[in-house]
C-alpha cells in the first residue's frame, strides 16, 4: 500500500499487543537442578549424616540399612522417571518430590527426632519443595512428611533424646548448606540464562513486529491482519464469493505523463495513490493493486457486512473519491499543472472467484471471473467525474443513492446486453438540505461538506469567503470606476 491508515495501523497494534499479551502471560520458571543430580546430592549428604550419627552413637545400629537406601534410592527414582511408564506422567517431578518427602520423614522418625540432623534433612527438603512448586507444594510435601514422621516415630519408638553431638550437628549443619548453596547456584545460572533467552525472543519479537509492519505495506490490511492473526492460512486455495468490484484510473494522465518530468510525475502519482486508498481502506476496501493510474478494490473478502452493505459501502467510497479528486485537482492547480484530471469509475457486483493464485513460492491475493472484466469495461466507457455501475450494484444501492438510467452496453462473457447507471449523488445529499455544496472556476473552487465541518472551523471558513466576497466587490467597483 501506498499509505499507513488507520485501518492498517488498527491491524498492526492487534498483532503487536496479541505478541505482547503472550510474553506478559509467559512466567519465567527458574528450574531447580536436574532431579537426578539434586536427588543424589541431597541423598549423599543424609548418608553423611548417617554414618556419622552412627559413629557417635546418636543414632540406634539397626539404622544402618538407611545407608544402603540413601544411596541407592535416587537411582531408582531416576530410573523410573526415564525409563519407564512414569516418564510421560504429567507433573512426575511434584509426584517424586513428595515420594521423598516420606522417605525423609520416615528416616526423622526412624532417628528418633533428634534435632539439628532432623530440622536438616527437613529443610533440604523443604527447600526444593519451595523451588520445583512453589508454596503448594512446599504444603503438600509438609503434610507428607509430618504424617512419615508421626508413622514411623510410633514404629520405631525412637524419641529419646532430641539432642546430638557437635561433629553431628555441625555434618548436619554443613551438608545442609551445602546442598542449598549449590541449588541455589544452579538456579541463579538457570535464571541468567533464561532472562537471556527472554532477551533474545524479545528482540527477535521486537524485529518481526518491524519487518510484519514493512510488510503490510505490499497487502491489504485486512488480509496482513488475517494473516498475522491466523485466521487465513497462506496456501493455494480460493472460493466462490458475490463482491462487489471498483475500477478507476485518470482522464487526462497520459497527456501529463507526456509534459512532466518523471519524478515529479512520480511524486503527482503517489500522491493520488496514497489519498485514494485512504479513503478505500475508510470505508472497508480491500485494496487489489495499483496498475499505472489505475486502482482495483473490492468488497466482500476477506470480510464483508452483507452483499447490500458491501455494494453501498463501494459506491459511497466512488462517490467520496470523486469529491476528493476535486481537492486533489485544486492543490495541482496551485503547483503549476494546469492538465484538468478527472477520475473516472465503473462498478460491478457479482460472483467472482477470490484467494490465493500462482505458485506455492510466490503467491497473489487477487480476484478473477467475468464481474471483474465487466467492472473494468465500466470505467473504461465512463466520463469524466462520472460513475458507471452494473444492474445488479444499482438494485442493491437504489435506495440509497440516486443513478441515472444509461441505456445497455455489449460486454464479452455477458450473452445479453448489459443494463448500466450512471451514480448521481447520496438521496440524502439532493435537494435544498443537501450538506454537500461545490462550485469550481477558472482561478475558483469551493468544497464544502457542512456535515464535517466543525464549529471552530466554520467560523475560520466564514471569515475566509467574507474576505475573499469583500476582496471580489472592490475589484468589482475599481473595474465600474
Amino acid at each position: 500500500m501506498m499509505s499507513a491508515p488507520a485501518d492498517l495501523r488498527n491491524a498492526s497494534n492487534s498483532v503487536e499487543k496479541s505478541l505482547a499479551s503472550e510474553a506478559l502471560n509467559s512466567p519465567v520458571v527458574i528450574p531447580p537442578m536436574p532431579d537426578y543430580n539434586g536427588r543424589l546430592l541431597a541423598y549423599t549428604a543424609t548418608t553423611a549424616i548417617i554414618i556419622v550419627g552412627e559413629l557417635q552413637g546418636v543414632f540406634p545400629q539397626w539404622n544402618l540399612w538407611l545407608i544402603a537406601g540413601a544411596l541407592i534410592w535416587p537411582h531408582i527414582a531416576h530410573l523410573l522417571t526415564r525409563r519407564t511408564f512414569l516418564r510421560n506422567s504429567p507433573r512426575i517431578r511434584q509426584k517424586m518430590l513428595i515420594a521423598d518427602c516420606v522417605i525423609g520423614g520416615g528416616f526423622i522418625g526412624c532417628i528418633g527426632l533428634v534435632a539439628i540432623p532432623s530440622a536438616s534433612v527437613a529443610l533440604m527438603l523443604m527447600f526444593s519443595a519451595l523451588i520445583v512448586g512453589g508454596i503448594r507444594q512446599w504444603l503438600i510435601g509438609s503434610g507428607f512428611m509430618a504424617a512419615s514422621i508421626v508413622v514411623f516415630l510410633a514404629l520405631s519408638g525412637q524419641a529419646e533424646s532430641f539432642q546430638s553431638p557437635l561433629l553431628t550437628s555441625m555434618l548436619s549443619i554443613l551438608s545442609t548448606g551445602l546442598y542449598i548453596c549449590v541449588t541455589a547456584f544452579y538456579s541463579h545460572q538457570q535464571a541468567r540464562a533464561l532472562m537471556l533467552a527472554k532477551t533474545q525472543i524479545q528482540n527477535q519479537r521486537e524485529q518481526s513486529i518491524a519487518l510484519s509492519h514493512k510488510l503490510s505495506k505490499y497487502l491489504s490490511p485486512q488480509v496482513w491482519q488475517s494473516i498475522f492473526t491466523g485466521e487465513r492460512d497462506v496456501r493455494l486455495e480460493t472460493q466462490r464469493k458475490k463482491l462487489a468490484i471498483f475500477f478507476s484510473d485518470i482522464k487526462g494522465f497520459t497527456e501529463l505523463s507526456e509534459e512532466m518530468e518523471p519524478e515529479a510525475l512520480t511524486e503527482l502519482l503517489n500522491h493520488y495513490f496514497n489519498g485514494m486508498s485512504e479513503v478505500a481502506l475508510r470505508y472497508g476496501g480491500t485494496i487489489d493493486k495499483f496498475v499505472g493510474d489505475s486502482i482495483m478494490v473490492f468488497f466482500g473478502d476477506p470480510t464483508s457486512r452483507g452483499q447490500r452493505e458491501d455494494a453501498f459501502a463501494c459506491v459511497s467510497m466512488a462517490i467520496d473519491m470523486r469529491k476528493h479528486m476535486k481537492i486533489m485537482r485544486q492543490k495541482w492547480r496551485s503547483q503549476g499543472i494546469k492538465t484538468p484530471l478527472e477520475i473516472r469509475m465503473g462498478i460491478s457486483t457479482g460472483y467472482t472467484t477470490v484467494g490465493n493464485f500462482g505458485a506455492e513460492n510466490r503467491m497473489d491475493y487477487t480476484i478473477i471471473g467475468k464481474e471483474v472484466n465487466l467492472a473494468s469495461r465500466l470505467e473504461s466507457l465512463a466520463e469524466p467525474g462520472e460513475i458507471l455501475v452494473s444492474y445488479e450494484t444499482f438494485s442493491l444501492i437504489k435506495d440509497r443513492i440516486m443513478c441515472r438510467d444509461k441505456g445497455e452496453i455489449t460486454v464479452k462473457g455477458f450473452g445479453k446486453p448489459v443494463p448500466i447507471y450512471e451514480v448521481v449523488d447520496f438521496r440524502r445529499d439532493m435537494g435544498p438540505n443537501r450538506s454537500f455544496m461545490e462550485h469550481e472556476h477558472s482561478g475558483f473552487a469551493m468544497y464544502l461538506d457542512s456535515d464535517k465541518i466543525t464549529e471552530r472551523e466554520r467560523k475560520t471558513i466564514l471569515s475566509a469567503l467574507e474576505d475573499a466576497t469583500e476582496r471580489l466587490r472592490h475589484e468589482e467597483d475599481s473595474a465600474r470606476d
